[in-house]
């Protein structure tokens, strides 16, 4: 694959290919030729793109790409977590191509930019199938440059009741397209630009999200969130108070 033949990504189509036990979602202008190199790291560190990394379950791989994209991407390999990950890291079962774990990903996360959700923009899904329902899962997203998650930002200084609001007013979206975030939480809202007047929220990592009817698991979904601004007081030291959660919560109601 020449990865200077790659077109910038339209988020308005998106096309799936097969190749043998592969399968791939790629926007729009995402280059057909080679695809598995895509999704290995390899391929960016020979060309030396790969500009930063994360460690949680596995390695998520920040990578250079906004002169082939016109954003820099996150890769990401679907690992297991808990005990069943001891024994089995990275094998997931599902028979239905859609719902597993990259593809469901890819889709939502196209569906909320879409409705003009601020969520990484999905670029490209691989799913390796391996028979029995068995598969393994990759994952190229935008990643959200000049941002920070908000347990960095609130152990230096606190939000005002403006920013705050800001990010009620972002849940409040998501939740109004019936969505899901099943982990909401302060290390999955960034804000680009923090504390200037470009300043962004974005919500990030819907793995495991889903579409849901009715209103009734909202309120849990904000407690959800409640429970994790507690959680941080007591284990990072964050600035995090009553006041606060209230003018999220006022954020949240505006219409």
């Amino acid at each position: 694959m020449n990865i200077n033949n790659i077109t910038s990504p339209n988020l308005e189509n998106f096309s799936q290919i097969q190749q043998q036990n592969h399968f791939f979602l790629l926007s729009d202008g995402v280059d057909h030729s080679d695809l598995l190199t895509l999704f290995l790291p390899q391929t960016w560190q020979r060309t030396q793109r790969i500009i930063g990394q994360a460690c949680g379950r596995g390695i998520t791989w920040f990578i250079q790409t906004s002169d082939l994209w016109q954003v820099n991407v996150t890769l990401r390999h679907y690992y297991r977590g808990g005990f069943l990950g001891k024994l089995n890291k990275d094998l997931y079962w599902n028979k239905n191509l859609r719902n597993c774990r990259s593809f469901a990903e890819f889709q939502l996360l196209q569906k909320l930019c879409e409705s003009g959700i601020a969520v990484p923009k999905p670029i490209a899904a691989h799913v390796e199938k391996l028979g029995f329902g068995f598969y393994r899962a990759d994952l190229l997203s935008e990643l959200i440059s000049h941002a920070q998650d908000l347990t960095i930002l609130l152990q230096k200084k606190p939000l005002s009741p403006h920013q705050w609001q800001k990010i009620g007013k972002l849940i409040k979206q998501l939740h109004n397209v019936q969505v899901c975030h099943t982990d909401l939480n302060a290390h999955n809202i960034l804000l680009q630009h923090p504390h200037t007047p470009q300043e962004k929220c974005y919500l990030i990592d819907f793995d495991k999200c889903d579409e849901r009817i009715g209103n009734g698991w909202k309120t849990e979904n904000l407690s959800r969130l409640y429970r994790s601004f507690l959680k941080e007081v007591e284990r990072m030291h964050i600035h995090f108070n009553q006041n606060d959660w209230q003018n999220l919560l006022a954020g949240y109601q505006q219409e």
